[in-house]
């Protein structure tokens, strides 16, 4: 039972706890969006939806594991009784566990890739996003309006496919994918799903050398998020620009 609609736009933003979650969760309700923020880890999403109700901006938090069947069946129910609707997805959330290694070592070449690390990435980075756009854009349809953003990189492009890495590369090109077929199953219902790749960001996961800002890597995020409604959709972007796939 709902408990009132929001009047306002409602986004959800995956892995907002740190980065480039909380950045984008940040961008967007500076726009008068109220943002839910999700994280795995309760605390951590506690504390970050603290830090940003102290910015003055309308922020709620419920906790997610996007691998988890059941815990995406509970934001869906969170947001038809907090909110009433859906406006924006944003799938962020994501892991990168064969950053490091070495052939010697294991872990990053395609040659010593273990199943059980091709395996976990896929659930984070691909099954994860599939399972929350089955539990809401259902309800972005019934308001014929929808934004979805998959959080993609330059490393699962095939254009520019290379070696290492490769459950990480095989599971952002299997979000690409999944981006191509999510916005062929909604035409008609003015929701646009696209790729973004934010660039190489200072984050935990980009590191402190990366040349991007968060600031500047959510921008592009931002961008797809609030797509006019003759925007593209099954599109690859950066910063507002088409990529090659």
């Amino acid at each position: 039972m709902l408990t009132g609609k929001s009047e306002k736009p409602v986004a959800v933003v995956t892995g907002a706890n740190r980065g480039l979650g909380l950045e984008t969760a940040r961008q967007l309700a500076k726009r008068n969006i109220r943002v839910i923020i999700t994280s795995r880890n309760v605390g951590k999403g506690a504390v970050a939806m603290e830090k940003l109700l102290a910015e003055g901006l309308d922020v709620l938090f419920q906790p997610l594991d996007v691998t988890s069947e059941s815990s995406v069946a509970e934001l869906g129910a969170f947001i038809h009784s907090r909110c009433g609707r859906l406006d924006i997805l944003v799938n962020n959330a994501g892991v990168f566990l064969d950053i490091h290694g070495t052939e010697e070592t294991g872990g990053a070449s395609v040659f010593n890739a273990s199943l059980e690390t091709l395996t976990t990435t896929l659930k984070t980075n691909l099954y994860g996003p599939l399972l929350l756009a089955q539990e809401l854009i259902p309800l972005m349809k019934q308001q014929h309006y929808g934004r979805v953003v998959n959080m993609s990189s330059g490393m699962g492009q095939l254009s520019e496919m290379e070696g290492k890495s490769p459950a990480y590369r095989i599971s952002k090109t299997a979000l690409n994918a999944l981006t191509r077929i999510l916005a062929a199953e909604t035409q008609g219902y003015n929701i646009l799903v696209n790729s973004v790749c934010p660039g190489w960001v200072r984050t935990d996961m980009g590191g402190p050398h990366a040349e991007r800002t968060v600031e500047q890597g959510a921008a592009g995020i931002v961008w797809a998020a609030t797509l006019p409604d003759d925007g593209p959709t099954g599109g690859f972007f950066r910063d507002g620009q088409p990529i090659a796939w």
